[in-house]
């Protein structure tokens, strides 16, 4: 177990605090604190490399909304609204984001400004028996790397095919096409049977992904060298995004947080004046009242966790870069709350698109799309995209806002495991930044070449499904429980008003301690019964697939159980010594670190 060294600490008068905790920073010392963190001759240890702060309060905001409002706002909400009955989902959505996501998202984002570290250091400052956590969110976010970083090369692949003056998938004269290939835009008479497929549906599935080539999962096929070179391409974006730290990552999202706003503004007109959209925005807003004793409840909770991102570990590595008075509470709200909205938008969006479709096939909404998931982004949009004027301008700017969406959530994915690790081995990878994001992103690169084959779709939603369903949520649990009952709401509340000067109100400490666990033990508990088999285009997933699935979930979760009985087994003492020196914060003196000169807090 690595500690990191404690820093030289200014003199105080008197214990109060002095020129040297001007800006907040907690000077008490417990007994035996100097022991646990290595002895008195630890205070010689030179100080480590200070800490990066954001140039400017908007690099963090951006940094924190480009992350949270991603290519789930856009492309999985829809999906999953869609799933659940349109309006029927808004209730369990609006529920756990009020009662879960908002108040887990404003814990992270204060534990990560007052401790500023990353996500396995952290916990030797909250409860060390828990720090398995750390190691489980690294985990998962490489998990996510792998597939979701594929998706956003299939948007470039569209944005490349885009500049064209008729759109690929605009017609059923193109060599990949089949006879069941039916174009219904501008014609009359056209009969759309279960066999039919649309020109937009053809063209992803025969042309960019090529799943004709693939037996399914015992026969993925070769790698797609075009898709290869697209997610080449992204990840060499995140590099020079990343290398340097949030000096370049908070510049980069002024662009990537913001074009997508006025891309989705410019479809939601459109979308507003094409014939039938009302048929698709009242199936959107009409509940569904009988969905809500299905697993429209786990889905609303996976889908608001992994949008906001409480669990990812991006939340304490963006505030780890804070001034320590920086207002996170005021943060939090904001970013929520335009994470939320722009979820709700972007069902407008997408759904009066979806009333057009039907209105144009003579069939109801929800026949329209079969296969709910990336074929909502990759066919349903395309294919409405392509029969409005100026069918090429709407096609590159929104596959322009897609890669947008999901680099600046990539950058927040990837930052949070590079900070976790960096803090953990400060005196390895401080001064090697570069090396150690060109290694991660690596990993990253050949962890995706299984989604690039022909078979890649049915591996993109494998590790959809499994890399970060339960599991982030199982994290999410106990990392609340170990903060909440362990560390203590009152130390924590303590924290909170040390930055902030005023301690969070009642609704926000019953929310941490009662409701937020308890939301999350019920949708842990009713994802593990109730799991419904995987498809994909009419391909039924194999049995082994599944359990394989588990296999990739567990792994990222047994971490934790697999740290504390190491913690225990290492820690010297009987049973009950150990206990109490494994949930007792071995640091509880924070190192100071300095504000730049001339640079005061941004409240």
């Amino acid at each position: 177990h690595r500690r990191a060294p404690l820093r030289p600490q200014r003199p105080q008068n008197g214990g109060g605090p002095g020129r040297g905790h001007r800006m907040g920073e907690r000077c008490l010392v417990p007994a035996g604190s100097l022991q646990s963190d290595g002895g008195p001759e630890a205070i010689s240890v030179p100080p480590a490399h200070p800490r990066d702060k954001w140039s400017k309060k908007m690099d963090f905001l951006l940094s924190v909304v480009g992350f949270a409002v991603d290519l789930g706002n856009v492309w999985r909400f829809p999906y999953i609204c869609y799933q659940n009955g349109g309006g029927a989902f808004l209730i369990p959505y609006t529920l756990m984001a009020v009662f879960g996501g908002v108040p887990l998202f404003y814990m992270e984002l204060a534990l990560g400004q007052f401790h500023r570290t990353g996500a396995i250091p952290i916990w030797k400052r909250i409860c060390p028996i828990f720090k398995g956590i750390g190691f489980a969110i690294c985990i998962i976010g490489l998990y996510v790397s792998f597939y979701y970083n594929t998706i956003i090369a299939w948007a470039l692949y569209y944005f490349y095919s885009s500049f064209s003056s008729t759109l690929p998938w605009a017609s059923c004269d193109n060599p990949w096409n089949t006879p069941n290939c039916t174009n219904y835009f501008g014609r009359n008479n056209v009969t759309w049977t279960n066999f039919s497929r649309s020109p937009a549906e053809e063209f992803y599935t025969r042309k960019v992904l090529e799943l004709q080539k693939s037996g399914g999962l015992y026969n993925v096929g070769g790698i797609r060298w075009q898709l290869l070179l697209c997610l080449f391409l992204i990840f060499t974006i995140v590099y020079f995004s990343l290398w340097k730290g949030v000096k370049t990552s908070g510049k980069v999202v002024w662009v990537t947080a913001t074009l997508p706003y006025l891309v989705l503004l410019i479809l939601l007109v459109r979308g507003a004046t094409l014939p039938g959209a009302w048929r698709g925005v009242l199936f959107y807003l009409r509940p569904d009242w009988g969905k809500l004793l299905s697993t429209v409840w786990v889905d609303a909770a996976a889908q608001i966790f992994f949008s906001l991102g409480p669990g990812f570990g991006v939340l304490l590595a963006l505030a780890s870069y804070n001034h320590f008075h920086n207002n996170c509470y005021r943060d939090a709200l904001i970013t929520s709350a335009v994470n939320c909205l722009t979820s709700f938008l972007s069902g407008f969006v997408i759904f009066t698109v979806l009333g057009y479709m039907a209105e144009m096939r003579d069939v109801e909404v929800e026949d329209v799309a079969r296969d709910k998931g990336p074929s909502l982004l990759f066919i349903t949009y395309p294919e409405a995209i392509a029969n409005m004027v100026g069918s090429t301008f709407f096609a590159i700017i929104f596959f322009l806002m897609m890669i947008t969406l999901g680099l600046d959530s990539t950058f927040g994915g990837l930052e949070a495991v590079i900070t976790a690790v960096m803090d953990e081995y400060p005196q390895v990878l401080a001064q090697r930044r570069e090396l150690f994001v060109l290694g991660l992103i690596t990993v990253c690169f050949l962890g995706s070449l299984s989604t690039l084959t022909y078979g890649g779709a049915y591996v993109v939603k494998l590790l959809e499904e499994f890399g970060a369903g339960c599991s982030i949520l199982a994290v999410v649990l106990l990392e609340t429980i170990a903060v909440s009952w362990f560390y203590g709401i009152q130390r924590f509340s303590h924290d909170v008003k040390a930055m902030l000067g005023f301690t969070p109100g009642l609704f926000w400490k019953v929310c941490w301690v009662a409701i937020s666990p308890t939301l999350l033990a019920f949708i842990v508990a009713s994802s593990l019964l109730e799991q419904p088999p995987l498809a994909l285009f009419g391909y039924r997933y194999p049995a082994w697939s599944t359990s394989l699935g588990h296999l990739i979930g567990a792994s990222s979760f047994i971490c934790i159980p697999v740290y504390m009985v190491y913690k225990l087994v290492w820690t010297p003492g009987s049973l009950k010594q150990r206990l109490a020196v494994c949930i007792r914060p071995e640091k509880t003196v924070r190192e100071p670190q300095e504000e730049a000169v001339g640079m005061e807090p941004v409240l």
